[in-house]
């Protein structure tokens, strides 16, 4: 079967084989595709091999190899991140509660802030810092210009009814 003068796009349509042609044996799969199933045949052919002659592969030895057939380079490469944590399964049983834990540096500076605020709103209250003297001071000022502005205001009200009771008369 030609394709005649021009070749499709790579993605144009795709030529699949007919019965005819996977009888003759001219079939269009790549080359490369018979190269790795019997790379793979062999190898399974090895570990059933080995399973007979050892005779006590177990299970978990399966899972092993398994592991260590990955792809690409995963197999070749022993990966050791600092940064990966790994989850540590700890029971209730095993927990230590006399054990106290380190504070990170943010969460330290989080707490001593959080006290030096305390102790500054108590001493505050108290009347010992400068700010709450100068606030003491401000408002005895308040208080007393209240006090000359209410007293002025009786006065003034009084000066009042004094003058509508002599209009009266």
């Amino acid at each position: 079967m030609g394709r005649g003068k021009f070749k499709g796009k790579p993605t144009g349509q795709r030529q699949f084989s007919t019965p005819e042609d996977i009888l003759a044996g001219t079939s269009r799969r790549p080359r490369t595709f018979k190269r790795e199933q019997a790379e793979h045949v062999e190898e399974v052919s090895e570990d059933e091999a080995a399973g007979e002659e050892s005779g006590e592969e177990s299970g978990e030895e399966l899972e092993e190899k398994s592991e260590q057939r990955r792809k690409g380079t995963q197999g070749l490469i022993e990966i050791n991140n600092p940064n990966l944590v790994k989850a540590k399964n700890l029971k209730a049983k095993d927990v230590d509660f006399g054990k106290t834990t380190e504070l990170s540096r943010r969460e330290r500076e989080e707490l001593e802030k959080q006290r030096a605020h305390e102790r500054y709103m108590q001493l505050q209250e108290q009347g010992k810092t400068e700010k709450a003297r100068l606030d003491l001071e401000r408002l005895a000022l308040i208080r007393q210009q209240r006090a000359e502005a209410a007293k002025k205001r009786e006065e003034e009200k009084a000066a009042k009814e004094q003058k509508k009771a002599e209009a009266r008369k």
